[in-house]
């Protein structure tokens, strides 16, 4: 597995001008969560024009498909096959990746880009997911770690509320 760097994704990202929404435990400890994660979750434009700049970036990136193991396989795509899946779990040169095009609690890409924000990561501009839609897709999903983890992002967003 290699080292976790989500701003080298999120750079590759970037530089392939691929147009996406950071959600997921990243874009909450961009957020100011205190809980760590090891992947980047994006939810990308669903144009076939940006698909396809998104299936070059995963081929720099050496993306493959994460199957549980330890061992990830490799995959071929372009836009197509890409908007053929509701979500895409793989493994990077720079760790994890997770793709979704429409993440629990949200209708996706246009549903989250009315509330995100465009921040700098990394020397890179990103489109973040506002909390309050972290937190929706993140009940929604029902996972048992994103029910350990909503407590401490919903005590966040009512500081961030108190003090803007």
């Amino acid at each position: 597995m290699p080292d976790f760097d989500g701003p080298a994704i999120l750079r590759s990202l970037t530089e392939h001008d691929v147009a996406f929404i950071l959600i997921g435990g990243f874009a909450a400890v961009v957020h100011g969560s205190p809980l760590l994660t090891r992947d980047v979750d994006v939810v990308p434009d669903p144009d076939h024009d940006n698909l396809t700049r998104l299936s070059a970036c995963l081929r720099s990136l050496e993306a493959r498909i994460r199957n549980g193991d330890d061992e990830s396989l490799p995959f071929a795509h372009d836009a197509t096959s890409l908007a053929g899946s509701v979500f895409w779990n793989l493994s990077t040169k720079h760790g994890d990746l997770d793709i979704s095009f429409r993440p629990s609690g949200t209708d996706g890409f246009e549903d989250l880009r009315q509330d995100a924000i465009t921040i700098v990561l990394g020397g890179s501009p990103v489109l973040l997911a506002s909390l309050a839609d972290i937190i929706r897709s993140k009940d929604a999903a029902n996972r048992d770690k994103d029910h350990r983890a909503l407590p401490v992002l919903r005590k966040l967003l009512d500081e961030q509320r108190r003090n803007p």
